[in-house]
């Protein structure tokens, strides 16, 4: 089989985009930015950044993630290829998405006011350029599937957490409300969390403080790799 190239075959561009997701404690955000050229100046995209031809998809969006958040060393994901030859107005682009999962701190938020990058609701995404919304919602569904197969929270969760903070997580990624009761059994079950002994009171309204849990590290890691049925009811 012989495959043969023209130099028209190589009139395409390559870009990558990512789907980087937070969580404030009782939502899932998604970030987004502001383009400042045409095609579509104004208007709301996913981060994004062109791909030169000697350059690696995934170590461009480290690289754009790292100029944005100001940190490298979480992980991100190939999501998918997106290839729809009009999907850009000025020509044939394709598009190379990741997704990943950031733990929002104050160091974060100060870096993203210095931008044109900002933290919207994941369950009311405004309407984005090109086929950025499409690429949303596909990485939605992954994370569903991760959610339902790997633990998650470590990345997202601040290092010390309550189980209201955790289940109302789980529920933000699946878009469903979970029974409290059956929830908090198996997540105990799991031996996924360690007590650490400490309370907090989540709102003045409380009538009594919540315990602190964090992640047992060495069990999160050998389920993040073996995977684990975490389908709640």
């Amino acid at each position: 089989m012989n495959i043969d190239f023209t130099p028209e075959d190589f009139q395409v561009a390559l870009t990558t985009s990512v789907v980087l997701y937070g969580f404030d404690g009782h939502d899932l955000k998604l970030l987004i930015g502001t383009k400042a050229n045409d095609p579509y100046a104004g208007a709301d995209v996913l981060p994004s950044m062109v791909v030169k031809p000697k350059e690696d998809p995934i170590q461009v969006a480290q690289e754009l993630m790292r100029q944005i958040t100001g940190f490298d060393d979480w992980p991100i994901e190939r999501l998918n290829v997106f290839a729809d030859p009009y999907r850009n107005p000025v020509g044939r682009v394709v598009n190379i998405a990741y997704y990943g999962t950031l733990r929002l701190n104050e160091d974060l938020e100060t870096n993203l006011k210095k931008s044109e990058y900002r933290w919207v609701n994941a369950d009311h995404i405004p309407p984005l350029a090109y086929d950025h919304n499409e690429i949303v919602t596909y990485s939605k569904e992954r994370l569903k599937r991760r959610v339902k197969r790997r633990p998650i929270g470590f990345s997202l969760l601040p290092r010390e957490f309550t189980l209201n903070q955790i289940q109302r997580l789980y529920e933000s990624a699946l878009g469903k409300d979970l029974d409290k009761r059956n929830f908090r059994r198996k997540l105990l079950k799991s031996e996924l969390l360690i007590d650490t002994g400490k309370t907090i009171r989540s709102s003045p309204r409380a009538k009594r403080p919540s315990g602190l849990f964090r992640f047992d590290e060495k069990k999160y890691r050998t389920l993040s790799l073996e995977g684990y049925d975490f389908v709640y009811q």
